[in-house]
């Protein structure tokens, strides 16, 4: 049985009031106008266990929205923790509470980070990958054939120890931008350079370490795993190209499987995915839904200059900022029935999906997980 139709349907109008219209339609045109293909992504900032499926449909409960907004709610809720009274858990880590208690126990482990975002193009997906300042601006990948695995010690990365026993999840957030984005929280798993001004079939034996097995029900299942062509920080010169016979190992572990050809941008600027508007993942042979691995990367044409990576990710969640200058608090632990796990030595990071303006945004705050055992 699919995700999908394990859940029941999220109550639209509920989910427009809550974060407004415009927000929710960048969602489904994020998954729907290019048929996203792996498991639903966790929207990281509703309450409740929302998920955006392939088609653009929400599953989940959410019981909010029904007469506030998030605003609404966010207001009345400082109201409320300025009268209370301060508690602590003592109980299980099998119940919300004992999550809560061991996040103010020492079992909680915050990321900082503050991203300076780069220009962009209208509905155009950016990477903050190589900007920084908090963590600092991320590396180019490793050159082919080889690649790079990333792990959060790699430059860029958020760096954290991993839990002595147990696993992560992520448990909440505040974050503040200064124009209204919405942002995909992914780990990044897979990077490697293309060799540019040439058309050569160009091999990938490089792989990741994350997310790579066949197993449909296991936490690390490759199913979801997206891939992208990403411009690095040489902007590219003016020519005309498609991104073809590229080739990949999907996510039952079927090797050389080729990916559907993608359109690239002749002078393409950087930090900007080279693909078309709208599309923030590379399109897969039809019934696939994910990457294990890069084979083989191709160009159509001769790009005499630029910087270009091909990139392996796995999505945490989108975060949804609908206001400017607001620090949106998101809590995972009370509002779902499972958080995001991360795993030991994640590469987290992010993408602005389908820029709605060109300009450049700033986004800071602090991302919280905590472990699942002592």
């Amino acid at each position: 049985m699919s995700n999908l139709m394990k859940h029941r349907s999220t109550h639209s109008g509920r989910l427009e009031r809550w974060i407004g219209k415009d927000k929710i339609q960048t969602l489904v045109a994020a998954t729907s106008g290019q048929k996203w293909y792996g498991p639903p992504i966790h929207v990281l900032d509703l309450p409740g266990s929302v998920r955006v499926g392939k088609d653009g449909d929400f599953v989940g409960p959410f019981e909010r929205g029904v007469f506030m907004s998030a605003l609404d709610s966010f207001e009345a809720s400082l109201k409320r923790a300025m009268k209370m009274p301060k508690y602590s858990f003592n109980t299980g880590f099998t119940s919300v509470s004992d999550a809560l208690s061991r996040s103010s126990g020492g079992f909680r482990r915050a990321m900082y980070f503050n991203k300076a975002g780069a220009t962009g193009v209208v509905a155009v997906t950016n990477s903050l990958h190589k900007l920084g300042p908090q963590p600092i601006a991320g590396t180019a990948g490793s050159a082919a054939p080889g690649g790079r695995a990333l792990v959060d010690s790699d430059t860029g990365g958020m760096v954290f120890d991993n839990p002595a026993a147990g696993s992560y999840r992520l448990t909440g957030a505040d974050i503040t931008a200064n124009f209204a984005n919405t942002l995909l929280l992914y780990d990044r798993i897979f990077d490697v350079a293309k060799t540019m001004a040439s058309t050569a079939n160009e091999s990938v034996t490089g792989v990741p370490t994350r997310y790579q097995s066949s197993t449909t029900t296991a936490e690390d299942y490759a199913g979801g795993n997206f891939g992208f062509v990403e411009v690095g920080l040489t902007a590219l010169a003016a020519t005309a190209h498609n991104w073809d016979t590229c080739l990949y190992r999907n996510q039952a572990g079927t090797d050389a499987t080729a990916l559907p050809t993608i359109t690239g941008n002749s002078g393409a600027i950087v930090h900007r995915l080279d693909h078309p508007t709208g599309q923030w993942f590379a399109p897969l042979a039809s019934g696939d839904s994910g990457i294990m691995d890069w084979n083989q990367m191709h160009c159509s044409a001769s790009v005499a200059t630029g910087l270009i990576n091909f990139v392996i990710g796995h999505p945490i969640g989108f975060m949804v900022l609908p206001l400017i200058n607001l620090t949106f608090p998101f809590d995972w632990i009370t509002n779902r029935d499972q958080a995001p796990r991360i795993f030991a030595d994640a590469y987290l990071t992010f993408l602005e999906i389908t820029k709605p303006a060109t300009n450049a945004t700033t986004y800071s705050g602090q991302i919280y997980m905590t472990s699942t055992a002592s």
